[in-house]
């Protein structure tokens, strides 16, 4: 597979970054932050952001229990991810997979109940920032592997 390099002007990925980065400053949890990066990244099948946002994560130091169970979350336990991490994760499967219709009512008050109005804008601007790069760098075959933090 050939990298498509040419599909990512320098002013988009610059207005980009700084999406993202201000989503990730006002949400203010960094191990939370990558948790939901990953997690849209894995339903978007972005490998690049996955090996990227893993090491990230780490760095941060998200529990090797929660990235590992991260793909069953529901299933994983109140022990592995707690109401808060749940709230949010299910919020970005909501916001990553339109296919079944809006955003449910029930799963954006259940994030609301725990993120106020501001944590919440920056919550939503994070998962529609990640699924933007998710689907540029697939559009591109940027493979894994070329991230260094």
């Amino acid at each position: 597979m050939t990298a498509r390099t040419q599909l990512l002007d320098p002013a988009v990925g610059k207005a980009m970054s700084a999406l993202s980065a201000a989503a990730k400053k006002g949400l203010g949890d960094p191990a939370l932050a990558e948790l939901v990066v990953i997690r849209a990244s894995q339903l978007n099948h972005c490998a690049f952001c996955l090996d990227m946002h893993l090491a990230l994560a780490r760095r941060h130091g998200v529990a090797e229990k929660q990235l590992d169970l991260l793909a069953a979350w529901e299933e994983a336990g109140d022990d592995v991810f707690d109401e808060r991490e749940r709230a949010a994760l299910a919020l970005t499967e909501a916001v990553t997979v339109l296919t079944e219709g809006f955003v449910p009512d029930a799963v954006y008050e259940r994030a609301a109940r725990h993120f106020d109005e501001a944590g919440l804008a920056h919550l939503v601007a994070l998962v529609v920032a990640i699924n933007n790069w998710n689907r540029v760098m697939v559009a591109r075959r940027i493979l894994p592997g070329g991230y260094t933090p």
